[in-house]
């Protein structure tokens, strides 16, 4: 029997029914905690049955894995860090400082999505070992993209001489951090436009020369 295709309609109220789950998933997460919250709640916020949650997930811990990866993208599509437009643009930028400045208007969109859930997320994977098992390797994903830009920044003209790209990818891990993103811009009420200007004025005097005058 041949199946037909679906069509436009149906394939866009099926991301939205999509969006839907994560996003009740994701305000039930942070407020009750992973382990606390149920499929059922999850259905009964999102408006659909939790069959459908099944269906399109299969269970909670991918539908989990979903939340952070589309926290992370900002949207559904299957394209790594590495491979998105803000972070090819900011490796083409010319100058160390007009890299960092890409980099860091880049990373603040993905810290804008992802600090809300982090501390839900550490939890999670302390208390089942099978959520820290979708994450695998020694080595955090979010080192792996500053170190790929600190690679490009210090070959950069502009960029302080004698400075190492894993010292820079340092400084681009620990500056740009969730936990440091979480203390300014909700422990102590910073605008995001501040702590942009924040973020990125300490790192270019830290990673590039100073500018005569």
């Amino acid at each position: 029997m041949e199946q037909r295709k679906a069509g436009p309609k149906k394939v866009r109220d099926a991301a939205r029914t999509r969006r839907r789950m994560l996003e009740a998933a994701q305000e039930l997460f942070v407020r009750n905690g992973y382990g606390a919250t149920t499929l059922k709640e999850i259905a009964d916020r999102a408006g659909v049955a939790v069959q459908t949650i099944y269906f399109t997930f299969g269970n909670k811990r991918v539908l989990l894995k979903e939340l952070v990866d589309v926290a992370i993208a900002g949207d559904a599509e299957p394209v790594a860090t590495m491979d998105r437009p803000w972070f090819r643009e900011a490796l083409a930028a010319t100058t160390a400082d007009a890299h960092l400045r890409l980099h860091v208007r880049g990373t603040r969109g993905i810290l804008e999505r992802v600090a809300p859930i982090t501390e839900m997320l550490r939890a999670a994977a302390a208390s089942d070992p099978a959520v820290a098992e979708q994450w695998p390797g020694e080595t955090d994903p979010r080192f792996a993209v500053h170190l790929a830009a600190a690679r490009s920044l210090v070959v950069k003209p502009g960029a302080r001489a004698g400075v190492t790209a894993e010292h820079a990818a340092d400084l681009l891990f620990g500056l740009l951090s969730p936990e440091l993103y979480r203390l300014f811009v909700r422990d102590r009420g910073w605008s995001l436009d501040r702590w942009e200007r924040w973020a990125t004025e300490t790192l270019i005097a830290q990673l590039c020369l100073e500018r005569a005058g």
